[in-house]
């Protein structure tokens, strides 16, 4: 099976919003999300629109495609986004087909480079809902450092909850690389 990611593109964008508007409030729920936050689908439209049509430095978030053999199967994002500081990444895969094959941490390190690159990033974040543990699993194999666990709301679709806040450094992430390019 051969992973790629690419950036958000507009064919994107139905398939994107399909995985949030179909699914279930359990598993909706299961993530963290507070269901009365949920977008309806042309807010959907429009936002990630305003996302592909935006330039980098001006993006309030900017998506990553998650590709298997070239068919989409989920995103990562950043948002909460301070251009040359630091930035919020956000993980998803679409279905279950696509989950627990350990292909997560491969898709989080190969979308790295575009959120530490593009956005000349010191610090990345991620705030995954404590209770979730594929997240969690996913971060720390992919080089992300535990910070701390605290009560708060990591994303605008987010109900307040237990989260785990993990950090990678710039230095992390150029070690990373040098270890996978082999030098």
């Amino acid at each position: 099976m051969q992973l790629s990611v690419r950036e958000l593109q507009q064919k994107d964008i139905e398939p994107l919003t399909r995985y949030w508007l179909s699914a279930s409030p359990e598993f909706l729920v299961g993530m963290g999300v507070d269901l009365l936050k949920m977008p309806r689908p042309e807010e959907w439209s429009m936002m990630l629109n305003e996302q592909i049509n935006t330039p980098v430095k001006n993006k309030k978030s900017y998506c990553i495609i998650w590709l298997e053999d070239g068919i989409p199967v989920g995103h990562s994002n950043i948002s909460k986004i301070i251009f040359g500081e630091e930035a919020y990444m956000h993980l998803h895969l679409w279905d279950n087909a696509s989950r627990k094959k350990g292909n997560g941490t491969a898709f989080v390190r190969l979308t790295l480079p575009y959120f530490f690159n593009n956005y000349q990033l010191k610090k990345l974040y991620c705030e995954p809902y404590a209770l979730n543990p594929a997240p969690n699993k996913t971060l720390e194999r992919a080089g992300f450092t535990f910070v701390k666990k605290y009560t708060g709301i990591p994303g605008t679709l987010n109900f307040e909850q237990e989260v785990n806040l993990w950090e990678m450094t710039r230095e992390q992430f150029e070690k990373l690389q040098n270890e996978t390019s082999g030098e």
